[in-house]
């Protein structure tokens, strides 16, 4: 017994392999002679079963009754093992079932292979694999040690009901024969049905996929389709090269019923440094009277805007772990070719060519950019209301940033330097014609010609904290600028026009010195009030800064490129400088006055409010100076005494939240600008809702008031079904901007959306809108792919 114990623990070896090579029959499906190599020189064999049979007459070793066989973490369990040594053929029967050690799972009523595992046959499969994917067959076999076959076979992702297991599964692929090549690394489906909730949907004759072990194979990618108004309806077929493991490339065919052919290709490349892709993409427009009333430039006139493509490319790479090198650069045949077609990575609005190099130490920041800005806008008539053709370059922009580690006289030292050379080739000035004709303004938003600046600022501050709770902080700071122009001649008679409508000098000079010192004050006294079920903080705050006058404002001259987006709100109250960039410097002794108030509960709710005004106490206010772009009028902060500014706003433990920010006029309380809103985040329902006030401002082209109301939703109504939608309405305009709805399902291996979306946009000063539809369709099949349009998630 011992001897034939000995024998069936070399011979019935191969039945512990056979448990390493049933990834044949599983997701892995690779060639066995691979696992051959995996399994140790030293593993033990466990077997264990009711009787143990060596017939030296029929040459067979048989293990019968609760057959278990563990061997390198593989398990096999049946009501009987046979090893054939004539034939070479082991057999495995009733209620086999195989669990490898990577966790699939095998279950077949009977298996047959040689013994070196090249051919085999199995009865009746079923393989469960880690990943979910489940395989089903009347039987499978096996040749030439790499092809598998199942036969009137079955293939899903979706795991079966608990409740009905036998029950059909919400998408399969029944097929009358799969055939598996570990060899090639695929998997071919002939003579097969499409299902879906067990109701045939397609006949397909026969397709192929990519073993699910593989990561990259050439071939077709599944189809998107889209549809919008001015292209029509879209069927993009997408085909990959799996040239190498660093490298790979993706073309596309789009085919608008309305436009044509689009043709799309990338180029992708990883090093071990970083990445790179390369995108170009272009379409000859069967239909440019699509876009007619909005064509620039058009050639021909039966042939407006005919060709029309793009070439982009982005690249990120790490010189070592501390400095960075990338760029994200796009040239287009028009201002908004991406946008009208989607191309994926470069359809933004304002899209920014650039390249770059950064660098992040733990107390020191250095970023350095050369930029392009290109706004991506409808094509127009009037090509002189074009923000794209005067968008500048920059050339370029830097950034540095350095804390010392020691403490300098005990506080902190702070050193920035900034930096930017700025070049247009077009004049950027606007004649506002919302002002009476006795007051036509033109705002200088750019120059043409070349605008260059080099800041430096050393700030210093140290925290005291007093008796009480009291925290005082002192502050030293001086900037020091130098500023280069070469401006045109229209540039500058633009300035000059704008000087005289504002009844002010104009100084326009190539070079420009100036400074600022600030001394300040910031005191705080966080008192905190508590009761056994909630927390309080009130904090006043009080900030003085003493400085000089802002120098070169007192006459238009100085361009500003980096401050123009201003806004005077509760969050910028206690900023020691409130313009956005560096062109222009807050002057002048200012105080802000303020309280600050956090408040915690028991019952998990929260607030939080801010309210102050800020004081012009002495010396030029630099937001009642002139400006091209006039930055500082109707601000808020050009009167001594600033509008009030206000914020509130709390949340909940279930999901709902609310706030209301506003500012409102230092005398009459009159709100000058406000904002609402209000959130609900819960299991099956969550809503936004934004409202939006700007009182008129006629000297930036807005004569009437702007009020708009901005509204979203999404009902889980059932446990995988939802719907959605979303709006903006102009109040003042009296139309709706943008809509959208859809509904969509998802699950654990299938994802459906449907979406409807119109945007419009105002012509002129007509009631006529120039409206946009799109229709966005997506299925996503797990392990499978996905159909319909993959650039819109609809579903996040």
């Amino acid at each position: 017994m011992r001897r034939a114990t000995e024998r069936l623990r070399r011979q019935t070896a191969l039945s512990c392999l056979f448990a390493l090579s049933l990834g044949v029959f599983s997701a892995s499906a690779q060639d066995l002679s691979q696992y051959a190599g995996q399994v140790p020189s030293d593993s033990q064999m466990l077997l264990e079963s009711d009787v143990l049979t060596y017939d030296q007459d029929a040459n067979t070793v048989s293990a019968s009754g609760q057959v278990r066989i563990e061997y390198a973490g593989n398990h096999l369990v049946a009501e009987r093992v046979t090893y054939d040594r004539n034939t070479g053929r082991l057999k495995a029967v009733g209620n086999v079932e195989i669990i490898e050690k990577d966790g699939n799972k095998i279950y077949t009523d009977e298996i047959d292979v040689t013994d070196d595992f090249a051919d085999g046959f199995v009865n009746s499969l079923r393989v469960e694999t880690v990943d979910k994917t489940y395989f089903a067959a009347e039987s499978a076999d096996r040749k030439a040690g790499n092809v598998t076959t199942f036969n009137n076979g079955v293939y899903t992702a979706c795991e079966p009901c608990e409740e009905k297991p036998d029950s059909a599964p919400i998408w399969r692929v029944k097929s009358r024969k799969i055939i598996w090549n570990g060899q090639k690394k695929t998997i071919r489906f002939e003579r097969s049905h499409f299902e879906m909730f067990g109701l045939p949907l397609a006949y397909l004759p026969a397709f192929e996929v990519p073993d699910p072990t593989v990561k990259r194979k050439s071939g077709f990618l599944f189809p998107g389709i889209s549809f919008n108004s001015k292209l029509g309806a879209g069927l993009t077929v997408p085909y990959y090269f799996a040239l190498s493991p660093t490298y790979d490339l993706t073309v596309k065919g789009t085919g608008y019923t309305k436009q044509g052919f689009l043709g799309e290709a990338e180029w992708r490349q990883k090093f071990n440094s970083g990445e790179y892709n390369l995108k170009i993409a272009g379409i000859s427009q069967a239909d440019p009277s699509a876009f007619e009333s909005y064509s620039v430039d058009r050639g021909p006139a039966d042939n407006p805007n005919k060709l029309r493509g793009m070439i982009g490319s982005k690249g990120r790479f790490a010189i070592n772990p501390r400095w960075t090198f990338g760029w994200d650069l796009m040239l287009q045949s028009d201002k908004n070719f991406s946008r009208t077609y989607s191309i994926e990575g470069f359809n933004s609005y304002i899209h920014r060519s650039e390249v770059y190099l950064t660098g992040l130490g733990e107390r020191n920041y250095f970023d350095m950019r050369f930029m392009k800005f290109q706004v991506q806008e409808k094509l127009r008539d009037d090509n002189s209301s074009s923000r794209d053709d005067k968008q500048p370059w920059v050339l370029p922009s830097f950034d540095y940033v350095a804390i010392p580690d020691e403490p300098v006289a005990g506080g902190e030292l702070k050193m920035t330097f900034n930096s930017r050379v700025i070049n247009r080739s077009r004049l950027d000035d606007v004649i506002n014609s919302a002002l009476p004709d006795d007051a036509d303004v033109t705002a200088v938003r750019g120059v043409e010609g070349t605008d260059g600046r080099l800041s430096a600022e050393a700030e210093w501050k140290r925290e005291f904290i007093a008796p009480g709770g009291l925290v005082i902080t002192p502050l030293l700071a001086l900037l020091g600028e130098a500023r280069m122009a070469d401006q045109s001649d229209a540039s500058t008679a633009a300035i000059e026009n704008m000087a005289n409508q504002l009844g002010v000098g104009a100084d326009v000079r190539s070079e420009y010195y100036r400074y600022m010192a600030t001394a300040g004050l910031d005191v705080r006294w966080p008192v905190l009030f508590s009761t056994s079920s909630s927390t309080h903080i009130l904090e006043p705050v009080a900030q003085i800064f003493v400085r000089p006058n802002e120098q070169d404002v007192t006459q238009l001259g100085l361009s500003n490129e980096d401050a123009q987006s201003f806004v005077f709100d509760a969050t910028s109250l206690f900023d020691r400088d409130k313009f956005s960039g560096y062109d222009r410097v807050e002057g002048g002794t200012r105080a802000n006055l303020g309280l600050r108030y956090a408040g915690s509960f028991g019952n998990g709710w929260s607030t939080n409010a801010i309210f102050g005004q800020s004081y012009q106490l002495g010396g030029l206010n630099s937001f009642a100076a002139p400006d091209l772009v006039n930055v500082g009028a109707e601000s808020g902060l050009e009167t001594d005494k600033s509008d009030y500014v206000g914020l509130v706003g709390f949340a909940t433990p279930n999901g709902l939240s609310a706030s209301l920010s506003g500012r409102f006029d230092e005398e009459t309380f009159e709100a000058r600008r406000a904002e609402a809103r209000a959130a609900y985040s819960g299991t099956p329902l969550s809503l936004t809702a934004k409202y939006a006030y700007i009182q008129a401002q006629p000297i930036y082209g807005f004569a009437t008031d702007r009020h708009e109301v901005s509204v979203g939703g999404s009902l889980k109504f059932h446990e995988y079904w939802r719907v959605f939608g979303s709006g903006t309405y102009d109040l003042e305009s009296d139309y709706v901007s943008y809509n959208s709805f859809g509904f969509g399902y998802a699950d654990e291996c299938f994802t459906f959306a449907l979406t409807y979306s119109e945007s419009r946009t105002l012509i002129g000063d007509t009631r006529q809108t120039d409206n946009t539809q799109n229709i966005g369709f997506q299925l996503s099949f797990r392990t499978i792919g996905d159909f319909g349009n993959s650039s819109t998630n609809f579903l996040q």
